[in-house]
């Protein structure tokens, strides 16, 4: 026709990967809308504020998604490694001193990485944080 080409499905749109389609190994499908993805950037974001229960709440509240679900148990693993090394660094650190820098220098890898998931979730993205920082508890 005189018109040109049909035009794109719209600004911003991107097909799902084939790594993300359902029945496909790894992961399951992405978003269904901007819902989940704001689920999915709570349960990061919330940590700042109140810790592990931010993305518990979010995991326990919003399972029916896989999308939120998957980010949800990411951040959830994340939070617990994270109390679990601030506690166990803090009992270390009344032995031997220099020890209190171990949770500290810990904190500072999670923030990057809660930063860094955080912007995935937001974009509609799986993004796997390496299991040091997130240990592999809940799924």
């Amino acid at each position: 026709m005189a018109y040109g080409p049909p035009p794109s499905p719209g600004y911003g749109h991107q097909p799902i990967p084939p790594a993300a389609a359902p029945g496909h190994r790894g992961h399951p499908q992405g978003p269904s809308g901007h819902d989940d993805m704001t689920w999915a950037l709570m349960a990061y974001v919330g940590q700042f504020v109140v810790s592990v229960i931010a993305p518990l709440v979010v995991y326990i509240g919003r399972s029916r998604s896989p999308f939120v679900r998957w980010h949800a148990a990411q951040g959830l693993n994340m939070g617990v490694a994270a109390v679990a090394v601030w506690v166990v660094g803090a009992l270390l650190s009344l032995l031997v001193e220099v020890l209190i820098w171990v949770p500290l220098v810990f904190s500072l890898v999670t923030f990057v990485f809660l930063v860094h998931a955080a912007r995935a979730a937001n974009r509609g993205e799986f993004r796997r944080v390496p299991p040091f920082v997130a240990w592999p508890l809940f799924k």
